[in-house]
């Protein structure tokens, strides 16, 4: 075995285990953590594999960006955990199957036939990876990379829109009042005795 197959291997192997860690774990911000390992790991793969720039743009913008909001959105959103876990085992035979059979899809897809570790495909072109990356989606891919950014674009509304929601036992605070109070009205004096003449 090569030491690039190694690594690749052995970032796989952390991906996997990273992934089963966020399915199964009760804490959701643990999971969101998990989540983040995960996309360490993949990032990694995708170095291994001469894509540095899909590399570097998995970190800066699912695990800088995407996973922070996921992160926030959940501590805001206060999920009741024993709710969500009621009808786990209920449909986890179904949720195996359906497991199951994407792993026999991928391997199909996958195989040996079609994905080597021998070597990688060079690129002919001579271009830098991130020239040719442009090259291909803002030409050949525009119409779906516009749409993926209105996708995104809603998912960042939506996150707003929940976590602007009125609790009964918070305080809030009324801008417009703040500004249209008096210089008198911000401080009250009270008068009272001394403490040594009350008694």
């Amino acid at each position: 075995m090569s030491y690039l197959q190694f690594v690749f291997y052995f970032f796989s192997a952390l991906t996997i285990l990273s992934a089963l860690g966020m399915i199964t774990v009760k804490n959701p911000v643990h999971a969101v953590l998990f989540l983040v390992f995960a996309f360490f790991n993949s990032a990694a793969l995708w170095i291994t594999l001469r894509a540095e720039f899909l590399g570097i743009v998995l970190v800066l913008v699912y695990v800088g960006a995407v996973m922070v909001l996921f992160l926030f959105v959940v501590m805001m959103l206060d999920i009741n955990i024993a709710k969500l876990r009621e009808g786990f085992v209920r449909f986890l035979p179904l949720g195996v199957i359906v497991a199951l059979a994407m792993v026999v899809e991928l391997g199909l897809i996958l195989g040996a036939k079609y994905f080597q570790l021998a070597g990688h495909p060079q690129n002919q072109s001579m271009l830098p990876n991130t020239e040719a990356l442009g090259n291909v989606l803002y030409t050949q891919y525009v119409y779906p990379f516009e749409i993926a950014a209105v996708v995104l674009l809603v998912a960042i509304i939506a996150a707003i829109a929940l976590t602007l929601r009125r609790r009964p036992d918070s305080k809030y605070t009324k801008p417009e009042q703040q500004i249209a109070i008096e210089r008198n009205q911000r401080v009250r004096i009270v008068k009272m005795s001394a403490e040594g003449k009350s008694k």
